[in-house]
């Protein structure tokens, strides 16, 4: 049933309206929900942070699975997506050398890489990701809808 929830959340974000300004009120979100040009959704967060480096592992591996098994069903419907590393979107970021837009921008500071696909039916990009501020922080796995190219 977690899919089927996932991908139901996913199709209405792709068919909704941006929000014109930064913040609004996508049930589930994290962060900023959205902004100009993009939705951020939270489909599944973990209980708390992970106490030792085993437990961690373990989370970690539960969320790179379920982000696996729900990007299955997206390949299904859209085909392989591609894998873009954000690290390196972080560093450019940071460097202030070079303007990165969001939502990428803000995803690069949380989330080492991410499956996109091109939904050719709206124009959008659909990200998919497991998100973690920070060591101890709590796993988050992340879908992203968004009309702004990746970089």
């Amino acid at each position: 049933m977690t899919i089927a929830r996932h991908l139901a959340t996913i199709d209405r974000l792709c068919a909704e309206d941006f929000p014109t300004g930064h913040g609004g009120s996508v049930a589930g979100s994290y962060g900023p929900p959205g902004g100009p040009g993009f939705h951020v959704v939270e489909l599944e967060r973990s209980g708390g942070p992970a106490g030792d480096g085993h437990g961690e592992r373990e989370e970690a591996e539960q969320y790179e699975a379920l982000r696996e098994a729900l990007a299955q069903r997206l390949a299904d419907r859209w085909g392989d997506p591609e894998w873009i590393g954000l690290d390196g979107v972080f560093l450019r970021a940071e460097q202030g050398d070079e303007r990165i837009p969001e939502p990428w921008a803000s995803l690069g500071s949380h989330m080492r890489n991410a499956q996109v696909w091109r939904v050719e039916e709206t124009g959008r990009w659909l990200a998919l990701g497991v998100s973690r501020l920070g060591e101890g922080q709590e796993f988050r796995l992340l879908a992203v809808i968004t009309e702004t190219d990746p970089p």
